[in-house]
């Protein structure tokens, strides 16, 4: 078993916590959140160590791996420390609030020879996995449009996410992290990037201090392939809803969280795979592929790696610049320059 930490108990990291202990894999030795009655709590259930400052239970604990659920702007530099001892690392998605940021976590582990993964569940979602391998195998062919909505509602944001400063960016880092990572991950990185964003803020003074939440965001990847994106967050009670559909010659691609179905021109009656998972299925999944690779890393690579994961962040960074500058952006730029600023061998 891994010896393991848990930073963040909020209802992620509720989540990762129960999935690693029903994994089998993990032995959680610390446990860290700025609720005390909470990490009260959580430390009595599981027979660990309760600490209510991050540093502190890094500094004190010799552990196999960090596990990281807690809010993106209150773990910069602990995140470092636990690379500098030498923790593996699995950090809930989104990797960091800026491109520069995740390059700087990613250079540290590749130095410290540290596994850093990021958890993207969407990965290890029955049905974006089959649409993946329908994709890969060829059952789609000749795909001209990929869209996709990411529609949150109800959902009590803290107030953090607000400040771009805390927060990065707003319902495009923090709530399509999932659906870029699914385009990118069949159809690698777009040529361009064209974004258009805004808020329900009452007026003009107050935008300039709030993170959007809704965005418009477009992508080239070659003169026969486009996406978009359309993503919001509503105040209503009303279901969230996420989704792709895939367009190609003679066949579309519909995803959701709980089916696929593959349509054709030809008449055939549509195919369809229908799953039923918890989102506690799906989390041990992603934590029992990143305990493998911490054994056995040759043998079972991260599946969804921090330095991967900067493809991620360069499309969300070339969208933050299109939507203050009004033109298109190009991820492979930024992905270049650092590149050749750093020396860090990252796959394009």
């Amino acid at each position: 078993m891994l010896t393991a930490g848990v930073l963040g108990l909020g209802r992620d990291g509720a989540l990762l916590l129960e999935a690693a202990r029903q994994t089998g894999q993990f032995l959680i030795r610390a446990v860290a959140d700025q609720d005390h009655q909470r990490i009260e709590k959580v430390a009595a259930e599981f027979g660990c160590e309760p600490y209510t400052d991050y540093r502190q239970m890094i500094v004190q604990n010799q552990l196999d791996c960090l596990l990281v659920a807690a809010d993106i702007h209150t773990c910069d530099e602990h995140l470092k420390t636990a690379i500098r001892k030498k923790f593996h690392v699995l950090k809930l998605a989104p990797p960091a609030r800026n491109y520069e940021e995740a390059m700087e976590y990613v250079q540290m582990a590749e130095y410290e020879k540290v596994r850093f993964a990021i958890g993207n569940p969407a990965r290890f979602q029955s049905s974006y996995m089959t649409a993946h391998e329908l994709i890969a195998q060829g059952h789609i062919r000749n795909v001209f449009l990929v869209t996709a909505y990411e529609e949150s509602t109800g959902i009590d944001r803290p107030t953090w996410q607000a400040d771009p400063r805390l927060a990065g960016g707003g319902v495009l880092l923090h709530d399509c992290h999932q659906v870029v990572d699914q385009i990118l991950w069949s159809f690698s990185i777009p040529q361009q990037v064209y974004a258009l964003t805004t808020n329900q803020a009452p007026d003009k003074q107050q935008r300039l201090y709030l993170t959007e939440d809704t965005a418009v965001v477009s992508m080239k990847f070659t003169d026969g392939l486009t996406a978009g994106i359309i993503a919001t967050r509503r105040s209503d009670r009303g279901p969230t809803r996420t989704g792709l559909q895939i367009y190609g010659k003679g066949a579309r691609l519909t995803v959701t969280d709980e089916r696929v179905i593959l349509s054709t021109d030809s008449g055939q009656e549509d195919q369809v795979w229908q799953y039923e998972q918890t989102e506690q299925d799906v989390m041990q999944r992603l934590l029992s592929s990143f305990a493998r690779s911490v054994h056995d890393p040759e043998a079972h690579p991260l599946v969804s790696s921090a330095a991967e994961n900067l493809k991620n962040m360069a499309v969300f960074e070339s969208a933050y610049l299109s939507a203050r500058t009004g033109f298109p952006e190009e991820p492979v730029r930024i992905l270049q320059i650092t590149r050749n600023a750093s020396g860090t061998a990252t796959s394009i």
